[in-house]
């Protein structure tokens, strides 16, 4: 992703895959994708202080903090629209910078509506990032290379969700909630400079020479068995992620737990061993299959559920590092998936995926929120572990892309 490591020859990167210019290049690539990213689940943190703030029920202050999810299904499907023609380097700086106005606005909106709004806002801008991102490694990775490459994004996107839960829930307690905004305003412009001076200036791949249309493109992913299954597997996997780490703030800050707000954010070193693992989903993806993969990371998440249900703090803790390892393991296994089952309009094909993912996170915080309101937290795990399962159902289409 750096100039240097972009100009690589395929062949370099196979021999010398871990060479200082190969780890370097997977740094680069985890940073910028946490700081992609890091506004998204840092606010699932401070949920408990929200709710009070704004005087509403955990579901509504769940949905309005997850907006951003709907924010950025719409612009992943808009910017695979028009992917094929979208200079990435600018696109992806453009969509960093313009992040930091929704997000220093959030310290300021007046109620739960504008709230909801400025979270949307996020998204659009988050997701246009992510998806320019990720066509833009399909496209300069070699197909040997690309699985390292997509896990070592996923994993900043995992790093986002411990060191982003840590600082917001440090930032919050020390300082108060608007200053959590300001400081994450500052992560996202700090995002523009890195990808300024390390992404390479490179044209849209096929812009010149794709006759299809866009839309053409998108359907024909859709006609794939396998994409779609991977779009399906997608929305199944931030379905049961946002079900589980949404709710389960309020589980702990409740009897029995009763946990502080500084304690809630170092609760999410649960996050660290999904640090780890997640850079070992291509690998293992590339020796094993993607199928057997990501039933295997379906059935660690799957284990975690019936500890969360436990009055212990250990037991929780230890299903939520098994619904994470789980979960960010699936994710990145059919990231690379989309990456490689898509020979062409790959940019379509990964915005197209991010649509499906992200708007399983805002159906998930809807339809999982009702259940917690409704009938507590029982019912909401009982939603996440159906939701694992049809994912390791879609998971038999993918057979055929070994």
């Amino acid at each position: 992703m750096t100039d240097l490591s972009a100009q690589m020859k395929p062949s370099d990167m196979a021999m010398h895959g871990h060479s200082p210019g190969i780890i370097l290049r997977s740094l680069v690539i985890g940073l910028t994708a946490f700081l992609t990213v890091v506004d998204l689940f840092a606010t699932q943190a401070i949920l408990p202080s929200l709710t009070r703030h704004y005087g509403v029920t955990p579901a509504a202050m769940g949905f309005a903090v997850n907006a951003s999810t709907f924010g950025m299904a719409v612009a992943g499907l808009v910017v695979g629209f028009f992917s094929p023609h979208i200079d990435r380097r600018l696109g992806i700086l453009l969509s960093l910078t313009l992040l930091a106005i929704p997000t220093s606005l959030l310290a300021v909106a007046p109620n739960l509506a504008v709230f909801t709004a400025l979270r949307v806002a996020q998204g659009l801008c988050m997701a246009s990032a992510f998806a320019l991102t990720l066509a833009y490694l399909g496209e300069q990775c070699s197909a040997m290379d690309a699985g390292g490459a997509f896990a070592a994004y996923i994993t900043g996107n995992v790093a986002s969700n411990l060191i982003g839960r840590l600082i917001s829930a440090a930032v919050a307690d020390g300082l108060g909630l608007s200053w959590n905004f300001y400081f994450f305003a500052a992560l996202n412009l700090t995002g523009a400079v890195l990808v300024y001076f390390t992404i390479a200036r490179v044209q849209p791949m096929h812009a010149m020479t794709e006759p299809a249309s866009p839309l053409a493109a998108m359907l024909a992913h859709w006609r794939n068995p396998r994409l779609r299954a991977a779009f399906g597997i997608g929305f199944c996997i931030l379905f049961a992620f946002i079900g589980t780490f949404t709710f389960v703030n309020f589980v702990l800050v409740r009897p029995p737990l009763s946990l502080g707000m500084m304690d809630l954010g170092l609760v999410y070193f649960v996050f660290l061993p999904s640090v780890v693992t997640t850079l070992l989903a291509g690998r293992v993806a590339s020796l094993i299959g993607t199928r057997p993969t990501i039933w295997g990371a379906l059935i660690v998440a799957s284990m975690g559920l019936p500890l969360m249900l436990s009055a212990h703090l250990v037991d929780v803790l230890a299903g939520m590092v098994m619904v994470g390892v789980g979960t960010f393991f699936a994710q990145a296994a059919a990231t690379g998936f989309v990456g490689r089952a898509a020979a062409e309009n790959r940019g379509v094909a990964s915005g197209t995926y991010l649509a499906c993912y992200f708007g399983g996170g805002l159906v998930g915080t809807a339809v999982l929120g009702r259940l917690f309101d409704a009938f507590g937290w029982t019912a909401c795990v009982a939603g996440v572990g159906i939701a694992l399962i049809v994912a390791a159902l879609l998971a038999f289409s993918l057979r055929d892309a070994e």
